[in-house]
């Protein structure tokens, strides 16, 4: 069996149990050395065999993975976050499919949850925004039509946006051409759940000029939204924030299929 196992956002203890327990047995451990813990790897045995998929093709990786599964020995495919984004486990998993292969994923905490907990940060609040985008700006590998930035960001809603912190002042202007406002909040979330975690709030207008400031322009998720901004009380930076409606969930004037309403 090949495990395809998500590693979580970063932290070390935040690979579920599942996968943990998996790479504890693992034999053969391929990894994504440029993007996982490594941290991680103390969980293996002494005589796992472990993998850099960093300097790995595709077909290397699962020329390597497949003869351990022929041998078989436990292998484990360790990928960052949730494999399921950004993780280019489709391929792997159509080719092992190929080749008569058994495979199983195992979710992770995706970065994109990491940064919401070091924002401190509710994605969906009620009148706000009950969406969430997670999207990235085209690069050096082209975005499919009908998914460029513009389009992306033209709904309004909270936008999570990966792979783009290189590229801030073009990730600006394009939100600006979408109809964002240039003060509406944002934020560069660096190495989310890390030791070296940074959070830098800025605007639409000032993501490049803030990224140039604190010197970030890789590893770092953009979050981009009016919940940014939106508080029971007053905003970050002690101004009066938008306020945003309360859940009907815990309101007791709405009645659920557990609980009575109440006047």
């Amino acid at each position: 069996m090949i495990h395809i196992v998500g590693a979580g956002s970063g932290a070390a203890d935040l690979i579920t149990l599942r996968g943990a327990r998996l790479l504890r047995a693992a034999d053969v451990v391929v990894w994504a050395g440029s993007l996982v813990n490594p941290e991680l790897l103390a969980e293996c045995k002494e005589s796992c065999v472990v993998y850099d998929s960093a300097h790995m093709t595709l077909e290397e990786v699962l020329d390597v993975m497949c003869a351990a599964d022929a041998r078989g020995e436990e292998v484990v495919r360790l990928h960052t976050g949730d494999p399921c984004l950004y993780g280019a486990i489709q391929e792997q998993m159509d080719a092992l499919d190929a080749r008569g292969v058994d495979y199983e994923v195992v979710p992770g905490v995706s970065s994109f949850c990491g940064a919401a907990a070091a924002l401190r940060q509710e994605y969906t609040l009620p009148g706000i925004s009950q969406s969430v985008v997670i999207t990235r700006l085209s690069g050096r590998t082209s975005m499919p039509a009908g998914e460029g930035m513009r389009t992306m960001a033209e709904s309004g809603s909270t936008m999570v946006i990966f792979l783009s912190s290189g590229m801030l002042a073009e990730l600006s202007a394009e939100l600006l051409a979408a109809g964002r406002s240039s003060d509406e909040p944002a934020a560069l979330v660096y190495k989310a759940t890390w030791p070296e975690e940074r959070v830098v709030r800025c605007t639409v207008g000032t993501l490049a000029d803030a990224g140039a400031r604190e010197g970030i322009d890789r590893t770092a998720l953009v979050v981009v939204g009016r919940v940014l901004g939106a508080r029971g009380g007053l905003a970050h930076d002690g101004a009066q924030a938008e306020s945003y409606e309360r859940s009907k969930l815990y309101d007791p004037s709405f009645a659920t299929g557990y609980r009575k309403a109440s006047s």
